[in-house]
């Protein structure tokens, strides 16, 4: 048994699978520690992936060669693409998943990486040393010593830390010795959780918290603070009178989440929904003075954006109803995760308000809903790498910085992943600009802005939302990815022969000519103007009620141009369609996100005493010399860091 890696990886929700396999790929020995092996990826509260803004992180993912988007096709059990009344950018794909299935998915897929370990175990405590102009090799594991000769010129200067990593110390007394350390424990950090006035440690229902971990952490000066998450009911649909609810189908067209495999495979399943009334209102109200929100037990924040039942009635007061959706948990299973009943009242209370709604009378439940608090650290104490400013060698991922979902996490964790092994091999961290996807919108976000409460990722959140659209995630990141060498070969070449077909459509489409005579009754009949000349295709493409399929059988040779796509047809075409309708606003904002890059280019970290530069606002002394900005446009983004202390730091630097 070996004990020495390259990679420890604590933790294998969302955010640690991704980060294992990640760096596994990437040549780095690694290790991925969970406390249980049959939870692996865990969906701790809904079954679903992705979501508004969320369904693009994993489209990402995915075009980056990560796993999330393919364990999702392989168990989704309804897909639906959310926001399709308004414009490509703010698609976003969803799916429920089957949450058994998607553990063993993401299992076989770890299981079967080259470099990559499980170990079964709980991590108590961060070992760390003083750093030294010595090199401690003994940290690295022989194969990487091998692969990686230049480690010994590198690792005395790897940053200007006190701290640096050596490793982890298990439960069981087993002590892993590594260089990089992935931190991506979720809510475990002593996590408490509360039903009523009832306090359960665990990290989840039935599952033991993690202790000692954080504060071991703490000790390195890492800022650690507490915050707050809940889920809702489990319900036995055999108690439930479906009759009674409207079913939600979901969509059975070309959409999915990877760039490469087959299509979804499992039977579709419906969800429901139902609301909430006046009555279960009155009996929820009841209970108010028992809820950990409001009788001072929890003062931890929690997700504004996922709020709890109660929350919403004190924050909702005037509502009289609240919808809920009733989502399956998977194909072979009677147990219902009741979206919008997010509570931690006591149990009687919520049972007694549920069966207040007429298709839950005879209700029976698998586990009440719960609150959770858990530990999380600063974010803005992380590069963009995600590596710690404080501790060489450490890096954080997930809800421990303070985010919310499945999605963040994952996106987080594949990032760390990349970072840890190329940090290891020498070589310059891999970041990601908030013009090239909405992972690095998140990660700017936390580094740069920290957090007040859970993080949850939206589409206002990005600027360049037509620039980030999930139809385009493998053009903004798989050839960039496969330069680092974690897309695979194959990943490539599938999107090379898109880029090729889709570039094959817009050319057609620019340089064919159509007549006003021979294409005006079929315009009209497709509720278009007449044309009073001829004009290009691509002139056609850009009206609103028009769209390449409707075009196809009025203009033959459009129709034997995409006849003659015979793989991917459908994603081709409407990636194409979408570029050539939406060029202009693309274009736009392509050029306002140069302009941005001008100051992206500019470093400035390590270049000021910004406690001395007395022409700097009060705050923005004090924002800048925290956070410690890359570049001056991460200095523009910062709260309370103005244009005008902007323009002081140019001139300063005679730009």
């Amino acid at each position: 048994m070996e004990y020495r890696y390259d990679v420890v990886v604590v933790g294998a929700g969302h955010a640690g699978c991704e980060a294992a396999t990640a760096a596994a790929k990437l040549g780095a020995k690694t290790c991925l520690v969970t406390m249980d092996m049959n939870k692996i990826a865990q969906m701790s509260c809904n079954p679903a992936i992705g979501g508004i803004a969320k369904g693009q992180i994993v489209r990402e993912i995915d075009a980056l060669g990560g796993h999330t988007g393919e364990v999702t096709d392989a168990t989704a059990i309804q897909f639906r693409m959310l926001n399709r009344s308004k414009g490509p950018a703010m698609w976003s794909p969803r799916a429920q998943c089957d949450r058994g299935k998607f553990i063993w998915a993401w299992r076989e897929i770890l299981e079967n990486t080259p470099n990559l370990s499980i170990w079964q175990d709980q991590v108590v405590e961060l070992l760390t040393e003083e750093k030294t102009n010595a090199p401690c090799l003994d940290n690295f594991s022989h194969t990487g010593k091998q692969k990686f000769p230049h480690w010994e010129k590198n690792i005395p200067t790897l940053g200007k830390n006190n701290h640096r990593v050596q490793g982890v110390r298990t439960l069981l007394g087993v002590t892993f010795k590594a260089p990089c350390v992935i931190i991506t424990a979720g809510t475990f950090l002593n996590g408490l959780m509360h039903i009523g006035r009832t306090k359960i440690p665990g990290g989840r229902c039935a599952e033991l918290p993690s202790l000692h971990l954080s504060e071991s952490i703490a000790a390195c000066g890492i800022t650690v603070g507490r915050m707050k998450t809940g889920t809702p009911v489990r319900i036995d649909g055999r108690s439930v009178d479906f009759s009674l609810m409207q079913q939600q189908d979901g969509e059975q067209d070309f959409h999915k989440f990877s760039y490469m495999g087959e299509p979804r495979m499992l039977p579709q399943l419906p969800c429901w929904i139902t609301y909430t009334n006046e009555q279960v209102h009155e009996r929820l109200r009841s209970a108010l003075p028992d809820s950990p929100l409001y009788n001072g037990q929890i003062q931890s924040i929690g997700p504004r954006y996922c709020p709890s039942i109660e929350t919403k009635l004190v924050t909702f007061a005037e509502r009289t109803e609240h919808q809920l959706f009733l989502e399956p948990e998977g194909t072979s299973t009677n147990e219902f995760y009741l979206n919008g009943f997010s509570s931690s009242l006591p149990i009687d209370a919520q049972i007694e308000a549920l069966k207040l709604i007429p298709a839950f009378r005879n209700l029976q439940i698998y586990r009440p809903g719960y609150a959770i608090e858990y530990d999380y650290f600063d974010p803005t104490e992380l590069r963009h790498s995600l590596e710690s400013k404080k501790v060489d060698g450490l890096f954080l991922a997930g809800q421990v910085n303070g985010t919310t979902g499945y999605e963040e996490a994952a996106g987080q964790g594949l990032v760390a992943g990349v970072n840890a092994a190329r940090k290891i091999g020498g070589q310059e961290p891999f970041e990601m600009r908030r013009d090239e996807s909405y992972i690095g919108v998140l990660i700017d976000d936390l580094v740069t802005k920290g957090v007040d409460e859970p993080y949850r990722m939206f589409t206002s959140r990005a600027e360049y939302r037509i620039l980030l659209r999930q139809d385009d995630a493998d053009a903004r990141l798989t050839e960039r990815s496969y330069e680092i060498g974690l897309a695979t070969r194959e990943r490539y070449d599938h999107w090379i022969d898109k880029k090729q077909a889709i570039s094959e459509i817009e050319d057609f489409c620019n340089t064919y000519s159509v007549k006003a005579s021979y294409i005006n009754k079929g315009l009209i009949a497709l509720g278009s103007e007449e044309l009073q000349r001829g004009c290009k295709l691509i002139d056609l493409v850009m009206r609103p009620q028009l769209t390449l399929s409707n075009l196809a059988p009025l203009i033959p040779a459009l129709a034997e141009k995409l006849d003659n796509i015979k793989d991917r047809r459908e994603e081709i075409i409407e990636a194409a369609e979408v570029r050539m309708k939406y060029s202009g606003y693309i274009r736009r904002e392509k050029d306002i996100a140069e302009k941005i890059h001008r100051l992206e280019n500019i470093r400035i970290k390590g270049k000021f005493k910004y406690n001395e530069i007395k022409s700097l606002s009060t705050e923005a002394r004090q924002k800048l010399t925290k956070i410690d900005p890359e570049t001056m446009a991460q200095a523009s983004r910062i709260p309370g860091v103005s244009p005008s202390d902007i323009n002081v730091l140019l001139i300063l630097m005679n730009r």
